[in-house]
């Protein structure tokens, strides 16, 4: 019987454009397997390139068919781009409802592109807890870019901000967003906006009302973008674009922002910076994941029934049996 697979192997294959080996290591990631550390070692060295992009935005306004058309255009640039769909988990598997290629299947015969659904596990902040690993498994297989799309569950959607270089909000006319972007923060954590769907009546407005709304956050030419640098370069200012992305209208304008961002982010040393809080979040989960795993190990056997009992008797205070609880679970 064959054992489990070589994670330095499969980063070798994958970084030679082997989708399965891609898909197999993004599966041992979203597992969690004993192999996860294995897995993490190797993808180290061949990380940190991709210029990832996360689109976000509220149910409806088109997420799907705007990260499609995207890819589209990124391909016609000559990018490697991977997709990771975070999709709401079905209650009974914990799998993601829509399949890897369901809603994109337009490049489904692309080499160059991989596409993958990850659920959401009941993470509410719509991204899930393996996809900074899965990110970077896209990363270290030769993607020049990596769009995350987010699963729309409104205003928890600002995490994407913890992972993305560049951060793409989408909006679209007749739904409010325009005043619930500035009552949810949405706002504050965007590079690009872009109001798809314009072809519907008060998408002018949308945008006029959402560069009025931008204005009025930067004055007197203030920090520009999600954050601003302090370095003495220009602050970003993030442009409102109008699409209609089922005709791939505006597309292409879109993918022009994004880059210049991207150029605006290396130059002032902003991607630096976000990479940096980016890779302390990551650890500082790890850690707390580890935590978390330890305790899950001793609460269920004697150890604390034997605590709990010497609490009640007054041997010990609760933040005593909690420290010899902890010492017990390393």
């Amino acid at each position: 019987m064959p054992g489990p697979p070589d994670p330095r192997d499969l980063v070798e294959r994958a970084r030679r454009g082997e989708q399965l080996a891609v898909a197999r290591l993004i599966s041992m990631v979203e597992n969690a397997g004993p192999q996860l550390r294995e897995v993490s070692a190797a993808l180290s060295p061949h990380t940190g390139r991709a210029h990832v992009i996360g689109l976000t935005g509220s149910p409806g306004v088109g997420k799907s068919t705007s990260t499609s058309a995207l890819v589209t255009e990124l391909r016609a640039r000559g990018r490697r781009v991977g997709v990771l769909a975070v999709d709401p988990s079905s209650p009974f598997s914990g799998g993601a409802l829509l399949g890897d290629r369901v809603r994109m299947g337009d490049h489904a015969d692309d080499d160059g592109v991989f596409i993958r659904s990850m659920a959401t596990r009941g993470h509410l902040g719509g991204l899930s807890w393996a996809t900074p690993q899965a990110l970077r498994v896209l990363d270290a297989a030769g993607c020049d870019v990596v769009l995350i799309e987010t699963v729309g569950v409104g205003q928890s959607e600002v995490e994407i901000v913890g992972l993305a270089d560049t951060t793409v909000v989408l909006l679209a006319p007749g739904m409010g967003d325009g005043i619930q972007a500035a009552k949810a923060g949405i706002l504050e954590i965007g590079d690009v906006f872009v109001v798809n769907k314009a072809d519907r009546e008060g998408a002018r407005r949308t945008v006029r009302e959402l560069r009025n709304m931008l204005h009025l956050r930067l004055p007197d030419g203030g920090e520009g973008g999600a954050d601003g640098t302090g370095l003495g370069t220009e602050p970003w200012e993030p442009p409102v674009l109008s699409t209609v992305a089922s005709r791939a209208e505006g597309i292409a304008a879109v993918a022009d922002a994004l880059d210049e961002h991207h150029a605006w982010a290396e130059k002032s040393g902003e991607r630096e910076r976000r990479r940096r809080e980016r890779t302390r979040r990551e650890i500082e989960g790890i850690g707390m994941e580890q935590v978390r795993a330890r305790m899950e190990r001793v609460r269920g056997g004697d150890a604390l029934d034997a605590l709990t009992e010497r609490v009640l008797g007054g041997e010990l205070d609760p933040w005593a049996a909690a420290d010899e609880l902890l010492d017990q679970a390393d």
